[in-house]
């Protein structure tokens, strides 16, 4: 998850296409949600911080925000 998390946001600060950097930050975010909702309490490692649900649904809940919001914000003229 930190690898996607990095390269995702190498990607955005590079400036190529930073819908597709915050994309993969988001997807990074989805899958540490899968995750934690699946692995034991022992296996989750550092992402047993919370209560699972509390885990599951934060981060479940950035990981759509993010990519709705990429998804929607209008290009800016140059």
């Amino acid at each position: 998850m930190l690898v996607a998390t990095a390269v995702g946001i190498a990607i955005t600060w590079s400036g190529h296409d930073w819908r597709l950097g915050v994309r993969v930050v988001s997807g990074a975010l989805g899958a540490a949600a899968v995750l934690r909702l699946v692995l034991p309490e022992r296996d989750a490692g550092m992402l047993a911080v919370r209560p699972r649900l509390v885990d599951v649904f934060i981060l479940g809940g950035v990981a759509i925000a993010l990519f709705v919001l990429a998804m929607n914000i209008p290009d800016q003229p140059s």
